[in-house]
């Protein structure tokens, strides 16, 4: 199985970028971040021509996330990170697909900081570790994927010593994703490739595609059980190179099956 996300920056926008990507590279999950469209503008039935089923939870302008599946069935089970009913922004939502429970998630920004945008992160970082917390006491298959907006370490990011007091980078926030991982995630990307400098993120800003100055914010988090199926994993980076495309590339995983 072939689990994959994408911010993919707007998704009307870019649709034909997301389209020629669903057909190149056919992953059979796949979760989307920074849609950036109402409920009612989400592209459904191209995605259905696609050959995927959708969930969605959009907002006007900003955030956005669904969840496709290839031929597959997709059981809805929340489209709201518990432990905040005032929080009106659409950055999580979570089914289960072929028996795993796939939480595809957009954390936010936090910049500027220090600031109420960095506090809101950090709550909602906290909120998030609390809800992975139960995930993982559920005993169940779990994938939490998404655009995490955190730089872990040196390695994920391109001349680190710019980035120390940006909201990606800052050490609270470097700790939050590491309490986080600790709690007995296992980060995809790392466990493959521990020491090789892996991108997902280019500004369109100086040519940073062109000079590979990127970051590493998009993350597979794998609970125990889907630990031990990870066979593969990488990022579509020539996506990024496309015209019109997002800042973002493709990341992806392949599991092996059960019966396997």
């Amino acid at each position: 199985m072939k689990i994959a996300t994408y911010n993919v920056n707007g998704v009307n926008g870019r649709l034909p970028v997301l389209l020629r990507w669903l057909e190149e590279s056919r992953p059979d999950i796949v979760c989307l971040q920074e849609l950036k469209a109402p409920q009612e503008k989400f592209p459904e039935q191209a995605i259905r021509d696609a050959g995927y089923n959708a969930i969605w939870h959009g907002q006007k302008s900003w955030n956005g996330v669904a969840i496709l599946a290839r031929n597959r069935e997709i059981k809805e089970v929340i489209r709201v990170l518990p432990g905040d009913p005032e929080d009106e922004h659409s950055r999580y939502i979570e089914a289960i697909v072929d028996g795993i429970r796939v939480g595809c998630l957009y954390l936010p920004n936090g910049n500027p900081a220090p600031g109420p945008k960095l506090e809101y992160k950090m709550r909602w970082f906290e909120r998030l570790t609390t809800h992975a917390a139960e995930l993982l006491q559920s005993g169940e298959p779990v994938v939490l994927t998404g655009d995490y907006n955190v730089m872990p370490t040196d390695l994920d990011v391109y001349k680190p010593e710019r980035w120390v007091e940006d909201a990606l980078f800052r050490p609270e926030v470097r700790k939050a994703f590491k309490t986080l991982v600790d709690q007995g995630w296992t980060d995809a990307l790392r466990k493959l490739y521990p020491d090789q400098k892996i991108y997902t993120f280019w500004d369109y800003f100086r040519n940073a595609y062109g000079r590979d100055a990127g970051l590493r914010i998009d993350h597979f988090l794998l609970s125990p059980q889907l630990d031990k199926r990870l066979l593969a994993a990488g990022v579509d980076k020539n996506v990024r190179g496309w015209e019109k495309t997002s800042d973002h590339a493709p990341v992806w995983i392949e599991l092996a099956d059960t019966n396997k």
